[in-house]
């Protein structure tokens, strides 16, 4: 285990709005507002055509490949995740959505593409005192939180 201790900074209420593509809204918004670590919290809805990465392909595999699933209708959704410079020192946000509609939920990463239908709130809680970042881990091609 590897950590490091950070401080509360700023907090960001959002409201994203119908069509957003909600890695792509996040990350701006920290780019706009220097935002360099954070942790994220999001509730509202998913529409149909949103992609998830939803594990490997395979298990152990010794070369990873994601597996893919798409929303073929509008999910109620809900998710965490946090906000760290990757290996370019662009903010990435890492977070993941359990959606779901009806009985049956489906749980991933949004790096692929979750837009929103009609509205999605997060709360961003910025992370001062850090100087962790996303570094690309050679052996899984992953881009690793160093704290």
């Amino acid at each position: 285990m590897k950590y490091a201790e950070g401080r509360p900074g700023r907090v960001f209420v959002v409201r994203l709005e119908d069509g957003d593509i909600l890695h792509e809204e996040i990350e701006a918004l920290a780019v706009k507002e220097n935002i360099r670590s954070a942790s994220v919290i999001l509730l509202g809805g998913a529409d149909r055509k949103s992609r998830l990465v939803t594990g490997p392909k395979e298990g152990r595999a010794t070369e990873i490949k994601p597996l893919h699933s798409v929303l073929e209708d509008v999910h109620e959704a809900a998710g965490t995740g946090t906000i760290f410079p990757g290996p370019d020192g662009n903010p990435v946000l890492h977070l993941h959505i359990a959606a779901g509609r009806r009985e049956s939920t489906v749980t991933g990463c949004v790096r692929s593409g979750v837009r929103v239908w009609h509205v999605m709130e997060a709360v961003i809680m910025e992370i001062t005192g850090l100087d962790s970042s996303r570094v690309r881990d050679k052996i899984t091609g992953f881009d690793l939180l160093e704290p």
